[in-house]
């Protein structure tokens, strides 16, 4: 939470305070995030930077004893804001002069009034500057859900990223058995809604997928990857396009842990992802263990070679309690779950070869889109 101790919530990306000073983070100076970027770009990779302006930490105390006052770091005035930055009721800092907040409160820091024309401008300024000086290609918005996505899609138009995602996590449906619920239907219209009040310019996490896929593997309940339209359950059956699908991330796994996916299970993952529509994303943490890397990279490879892409069409051959069987765009075809059997759903041989295999999973793809 945002308190007197000034020094240490600047160590900390998530609770920002003079946005200008790239110095002041523990992750590194500022040329060393541009020596990092440049690298990227190097080998041709895009950057995605982690925009956090729903919420603010200030470096002053207003009068009434809030860390509601804001300096930008660059000293010259710009970000420079005090309490009427801040939405109006905020808990627990009700220090704001702003107008009511159009989102989900953050707890930890008082959330910024979105819709002040002088801080839209002052942010987009901020966003445009780390493009230019930094060289970030994207932006990925944090905490998205915190204000309206009208108002964050206008950050987009302003700043003209390459590409765009907004984390939008809420809870997914469950039964009275506290167990999920087949039926997610509604929580991936909530991302599907998120995406179209940006004016679809950004996408979105998908949250979805997440929840459905590791819980239909660590049960042994693939049936639910298949929705009541026969389609795929997340997001990527309704708005692939705008779909980001990922198995963890640094607040569902790594040290934080919060709603990881089975240890035992994340090829399984990582062969759903990569082989269907939607925009996949590895975690970081899985690509450097030495055990899975080869496995998630010979995926990759598959789907590049096979030209799978976020609109590629999915044909779910079966989903059943131990086996998960779909053909993408008629080229590969993919399987999870235990059962190694498949009988005569197994795509025929010769035209097909197994392409990756490992521990309750298997990738075929047609030999003619088979690597020399």
């Amino acid at each position: 939470m945002c308190t007197n101790l000034v020094g240490f919530m600047f160590f900390r990306g998530y609770l920002p305070g003079k946005l200008y000073d790239l110095g002041s983070s523990k992750y590194g100076s500022e040329q060393q995030l541009k020596d990092a970027v440049n690298a990227f770009h190097q080998k041709g990779i895009g950057t995605v930077g982690d925009i956090v302006i729903n919420h603010r930490c200030g470096t002053k105390q207003d009068d009434e004893g809030y860390w509601c006052v804001f300096e930008g770091g660059k000293g010259d005035g710009s970000l420079d804001w005090s309490p009427w930055a801040v939405t109006v009721n905020d808990k627990p800092f009700p220090c704001g002069s702003g107008h009511a907040d159009t989102g989900a409160d953050y707890i930890e820091a008082p959330d910024i009034d979105h819709t002040n024309s002088f801080i839209q401008a002052d942010l987009s300024e901020w966003m445009n500057w780390l493009k230019s000086n930094v060289g970030f290609d994207g932006w990925r918005f944090d905490f998205a859900k915190g204000y309206a996505g009208n108002l964050l899609g206008g950050y987009i138009q302003n700043t003209s990223p390459k590409f765009a995602v907004g984390e939008v996590w809420d809870d997914m449906a469950y039964g009275s058995d506290s167990r999920l619920a087949y039926d997610q239907n509604a929580h991936r219209q909530r991302l599907v809604d998120w995406v179209h009040s940006t004016g679809d310019r950004a996408a979105a996490f998908d949250f979805t997928t997440k929840g459905v896929l590791q819980e239909a593997v660590k049960s042994s309940e693939l049936w639910r990857l298949k929705d009541s339209n026969g389609k795929p359950a997340g997001m990527i059956g309704v708005l692939p396009q705008k779909a980001v699908t990922f198995i963890d991330n640094h607040d569902t796994g790594s040290t934080q842990n919060m709603w990881p996916f089975p240890s035992d299970k994340l090829l399984q993952g990582y062969a759903y992802i990569l082989t269907h529509p939607g925009i996949p994303t590895i975690f970081y943490d899985h690509f450097v263990d030495g055990n899975l890397k080869w496995e998630i990279q010979n995926l990759m490879a598959i789907r590049n070679r096979n030209n799978i892409n976020a609109n590629s069409n999915c044909r779910i051959l079966t989903a059943e309690g131990d086996l998960y069987m779909a053909a993408i765009d008629e080229k590969i075809v993919m399987k999870i779950g235990p059962r190694y059997d498949v009988g005569k759903l197994a795509p025929p041989y010769p035209e097909y070869r197994i392409a990756a295999s490992g521990n309750d999973y298997c990738v075929w793809e047609k030999n003619s889109y088979s690597a020399e």
